[in-house]
């Protein structure tokens, strides 16, 4: 697994592009965090949440850092280039930070749409493996740099490790325009997760390559 800067270059998409990939550190979590905020500003499940703008700055900062914090803590988490986008990795046997997550959920959301969240993670605790694998918390890039390759870039030094350790990887998209992306890197769809008037996600696993399997997926 890299722990060093890596060089990547990706010549898959409209314009070749050359990024490199670091650790997040204590130093600028702040920034990495800042960077998912605008990544996700559209996306179905965060605004569902957070539909209102003050709302939605104002508490999925938090989220983030409960949801996928444990990556800036086992130096899992990885930014490319300028902050363009930012990849939180849990690796085996990690979890999200349950309670804070709970506690921001009671306080910060209307009834219903706490019940709707509530019941949204009990159904993604049924798809996640019980086998040791690697969880992909948050990857997101920058609106303005979106479908240029950095998202590829950014997984593909942890996908390599389980592809070493033949060990899986898992996800759950929260939206479905994503869905196919990840298919090009191997994941696999395994059901749906949708409660009350929430958005729908989408569970996905990867179990590892291995040998000549890895010439047939994409790298976009």
């Amino acid at each position: 697994m890299h722990t060093t800067p890596l060089n990547v270059s990706s010549t898959n998409e409209v314009e070749p592009i050359t990024a490199t990939i670091e650790l997040v550190t204590e130093s600028n979590i702040a920034n990495v965090v800042a960077l998912e905020v605008l990544a996700f500003n559209a996306d179905p499940a965060s605004r569902w949440l957070y539909p209102e703008p003050r709302q939605y700055l104002t508490y999925f900062p938090q989220f983030i850092s409960f949801f996928g914090g444990k990556a800036f803590e086992h130096n899992t988490a990885y930014y490319i280039g300028d902050y363009v986008g930012a990849a939180l990795w849990l690796p085996p046997g990690i979890e999200p930070d349950t309670q804070p997550l709970v506690d921001l959920i009671q306080h910060s959301l209307p009834e219903q749409t706490q019940a709707d969240m509530f019941a949204l993670l009990e159904q993604m605790e049924h798809y996640h493996p019980t086998e040791p694998h690697w969880y992909l918390a948050i990857l997101g890039v920058e609106p303005k740099h979106q479908r240029k390759g950095y998202g590829s870039a950014l997984i593909q030094n942890i996908l390599q490790e389980c592809d070493r350790t033949q060990t899986p990887a898992y996800l759950e998209s929260t939206n479905l325009s994503n869905v196919h992306f990840y298919e090009q890197h191997g994941f696999e769809a395994i059901g749906t997760i949708q409660a009350g008037i929430s958005p729908t996600l989408f569970p996905m696993i990867r179990q590892p390559l291995r040998g000549s399997q890895k010439s047939n997926i994409l790298n976009p």
